[in-house]
């Protein structure tokens, strides 16, 4: 929510089976440090109640603007994770006036085929009730080969089992909007000065998609990571050091 300050506002759109807590509560502290933070769950998320109809990226893109008005701020740069990405990339094409920057992180413009044959399986076990192969599934995608091998096989179930049994009800929905949208067209309109972050050993969202969004970006800028899906998680000082140094900050 807006304090009343000077701090620029940064508006969060987080990614598909997450949360705000979740996907940004590492580097929150950092955030709220330099911004103005901004941010609303999407349905099926945290308090907010589960659509009754398929989703569409304008109505999230519509909630994330409406959340940006009502705590008073005109203009802001939008941070996207994995879904979040389409859905600041298509909030930036409708009102460029009102977006000052850009920051995806792990983005996609459309799913591919591996993309959609992936969220079909993570959308089934979502629905399924199975907590427990949900996040083994989760897990063997969204973490960096490295960042599994660090755990040992009793802490990786357990981890697992949590992750899955803590996944919002929207979970399905989330992920069923993933195979469906399609912002390609949306890229040549964006005229916000754009960061692309890409973990480069992401094996849900393949770093390609990732270049393929920078690409269709004038002058937009990609930074490789090392880790998987999860910077949050496996990379959270790097991660925070390039959202809070905004677009054309400087990468250490």
């Amino acid at each position: 929510m807006s304090d009343g300050t000077s701090r620029p506002a940064l508006l969060l759109a987080h990614g598909a089976g997450g949360s705000l807590a979740t996907n940004y509560g590492p580097v929150m502290h950092r955030l709220t440090a330099r911004y103005t933070v901004i941010g609303a769950d999407y349905p099926g998320t945290g308090s907010t109640p589960r659509a009754t109809r398929p989703l569409e990226l304008d109505g999230l893109a519509d909630q994330l603007l409406a959340v940006a008005d009502a705590a008073g701020a005109e203009r802001f740069t939008v941070s996207g994770f994995s879904l979040g990405g389409p859905v600041a990339i298509r909030l930036a094409a409708r009102h460029p006036q009102r977006v000052t920057g850009l920051v995806l992180t792990a983005p996609f413009a459309r799913a591919d085929a591996q993309v959609r044959l992936t969220a079909r399986v993570w959308r089934t076990l979502a629905g399924s009730g199975d907590a427990t192969t949900l996040g083994r599934f989760v897990f063997a995608h969204a973490l960096s080969p490295a960042a599994l091998e660090a755990m040992d096989p009793e802490e990786l179930d357990a981890a697992a089992k949590e992750t899955g049994a803590a996944a919002p009800e929207g979970t399905p929905d989330q992920v069923d909007l993933v195979e469906r949208l399609d912002v390609t067209a949306d890229l040549a309109r964006i005229t916000a000065p754009t960061l692309v972050v890409s973990p480069v050993d992401d094996r849900l969202v393949p770093p390609r998609l990732h270049r393929a969004v920078a690409a269709g970006i004038a002058g937009a800028r990609l930074v490789e990571i090392p880790g998987g899906h999860l910077p949050f998680a496996e990379q959270p000082d790097r991660w925070a050091a390039l959202l809070t140094g905004g677009v054309t900050g400087a990468v250490e």
